[in-house]
């Protein structure tokens, strides 16, 4: 049987190899957006992660013809109204590297302290057809603290600030299968795979 193509719109590498683990076990020759040399980036223009994942999905899938699944997901920090959230990534300036985004969040929160430096992060996945029509929405949460300073290698992005409720680590200091069994993106997946053996079973 010809497995299905599935694409993953990201360019961050770091979300992509996160994702590929947790697809491993489906039935699909996956493929990013590094292939398509002529593809067009979408927009994040969405006020929601929802609006931003569907937008993603559904512009990458009318490009490539291709079933994509596509991630929006972001940091939300109580003390600073539920910032950077959707400009997680562009929350320094545009092009900034993590370590740019996690020195301006350590400023900005430089005068709270502990048990109020509480935070969560969320990711929305969205599923496109080969037309571009957003077939399926799920959304995952992981709740937990901002810490005073980086710690740990692993991750990316702001995994080396945040402690996951529960745990002691941050993101960045946990072990990639823990990450992956408790992270936003696990728990937003989670709904997608649900989806996808549906659509994969024969």
């Amino acid at each position: 049987m010809k497995r299905r193509r599935l694409l993953i719109a990201t360019f961050n590498k770091g979300k992509l190899r996160e994702l590929r683990q947790l697809l491993a076990k489906f039935p699909f020759v996956i493929s990013d957006l590094e292939g398509w040399s002529s593809i067009q980036p979408i927009p994040e223009l969405g006020e929601t992660f929802i609006e931003n994942a569907a937008l993603k999905a559904s512009g990458y899938a009318r490009q490539t013809r291709l079933l994509t699944l596509a991630d929006d997901s972001g940091l939300q920090v109580d003390a600073l109204n539920g910032a950077p959230g959707v400009l997680s990534a562009r929350y320094a300036h545009e092009g900034a590297s993590d370590t740019e985004r996690t020195t301006k969040l350590l400023t900005e929160l430089s005068h709270v302290k502990g048990s109020a430096r509480t935070a969560r992060f969320v990711s929305v996945i969205a599923i496109a057809d080969e037309d571009g029509k957003v077939i399926n929405l799920s959304k995952g949460t992981c709740e937990g603290g901002i810490t005073d300073a980086p710690r740990g290698t692993n991750g990316f992005g702001y995994d080396p600030v945040f402690v996951p409720d529960g745990f002691d680590q941050t993101f960045a200091e946990l072990e990639a299968e823990v990450k992956n069994r408790i992270s936003h993106r696990a728990q937003a997946l989670s709904g997608a795979c649900e989806f996808l053996r549906n659509l994969t079973a024969t």
